[in-house]
């Protein structure tokens, strides 16, 4: 790569399309663009069997049966759907969170809290124990309540990485009678899922995460062993077995079906290749930032995300080190890109103990199956070069 080329690390944010999922899309955009649920010519018909082949190869990357897939607009309307449609039917009943969970979660259970939903919300493992970021599991348990109808947990954190064990939080959830939600969208691409064998009952993911296009994704809930039923949300056609009215997308499910078989076929070389690069640039940082800190798991613990490195820069201001490495053309981030527009201290980070002058001097590195060695080097020299320029600043 060339000295001036831009080096991508916020792939938490989002993902470059892969380029065969880019042309698989582009016939349904000027061919074939017929509406899905037009079943009177053929146009109609071939773009009905389109989705229903991308709803296959979802179901079949995460471990569900195609009736189970609900197609959406991305993880967030997904994380919407699930929750406030299984509350719809339990109003009376409890929500159970963790406190690190993506905002999508927060600000949903925070919104049917003032309309009178009953809210709990579990603490994580602090920044100086073995996972922080961590679920005590016992805690868990004893939170959960006789009225808790739904309890949603994330995959994997999408700030430190830190993955759940979910068949042993699904086992204590069934266990008090209540259904498990699971925000997948770091997890898919990243990370082995089998939504059936895992227990969980409902699981959110978007395409955007594992390069497919952005603006799609889709909501699994469970059909096999038990039926699960939640109310639908968004209301006019009846699409999506009436759980999620509106025109559908087949552009972006054809590119997202794609997207998920490629990310499946790919998965074991992609975690060797992610995991590899993220202790080299860990490395090469370490030897290069005196006293840089690890937030999150430690590397090798087989509790973190293959791709995500979230680490702490004393005496440096992650803001202005951002705007600088964007300057040499790294892409970097200080957290979740769905709150950039309200900038304020990571809530993940300041649930692990940190203080808010260290979360703000943390910054955070997504990797993906397309990030190469050599631009891992690059973006540890430019960024040695960034805190040096600010130190002398």
């Amino acid at each position: 790569m060339s000295d001036n080329a831009s080096v991508y690390l916020d792939n938490h944010a989002t993902t470059r399309i892969d380029p065969d999922v880019f042309e698989s899309m582009i016939p349904w955009f000027t061919d074939s663009y017929g509406n899905a649920g037009s079943g009177t010519h053929v146009m109609g018909t071939s773009a009905r069997d389109a989705v229903e082949s991308a709803r296959r190869r979802v179901a079949d990357t995460v471990g569900a049966t195609a009736r189970e897939i609900v197609f959406t607009s991305g993880a967030t309307e997904s994380v919407n759907l699930a929750i406030a449609g299984v509350v719809s039917r339990q109003p009376s009943g409890q929500c159970v969170v963790p406190v690190t969970e993506h905002v999508a979660v927060l600000d949903v259970v925070d919104q049917l809290e003032r309309n009178g939903l009953s809210v709990c919300r579990v603490p994580v493992a602090a920044k100086d124990t073995e996972t922080p970021g961590a679920l005590d599991l016992n805690l868990l348990d004893e939170m959960i309540g006789a009225g808790t109808s739904l309890v949603s947990v994330m995959f994997a954190n999408n700030e430190i990485g830190t993955v759940h064990p979910i068949s042993a939080i699904a086992d204590i959830v069934h266990s008090h009678g209540a259904l498990l939600h699971v925000d997948c969208a770091q997890a898919i691409g990243n990370c082995s899922i089998d939504v059936t064998t895992s227990g969980a009952d409902l699981a959110s993911f978007s395409a955007h995460k594992c390069h497919g296009p952005k603006g799609v994704g889709a909501l699994y809930v469970r059909r096999q062993q038990r039926i699960v039923r939640i109310n639908p949300q968004v209301f006019g056609g009846g699409q999506e077995r009436g759980l999620r009215s509106g025109t559908l997308n087949v552009p972006g499910i054809v590119g997202m079906g794609h997207a998920c078989e490629l990310a499946s076929k790919r998965l074991d070389e992609s975690i060797e290749q992610m995991t590899t690069l993220r202790a080299k640039l860990w490395d090469l940082l370490v030897d290069t930032i005196p006293g840089i800190q690890l937030n999150g798991p430690l590397l090798d613990r087989g509790v973190r995300l293959p791709n995500n490195l979230n680490v702490l820069i004393p005496g440096i201001d992650g803001s202005t080190l951002l705007a600088e490495l964007s300057r040499t053309g790294v892409a970097a981030s200080a957290g979740s890109a769905c709150s950039s527009e309200q900038p304020r201290p990571s809530h993940v980070l300041l649930a692990l103990g940190l203080s808010e002058e260290e979360v703000r001097q943390s910054i955070r590195f997504g990797l993906s199956r397309m990030t190469t060695s050599q631009e891992i080097q690059s973006a540890s020299e430019r960024l040695q070069a960034a805190i040096q320029s600010l130190g002398s600043a």
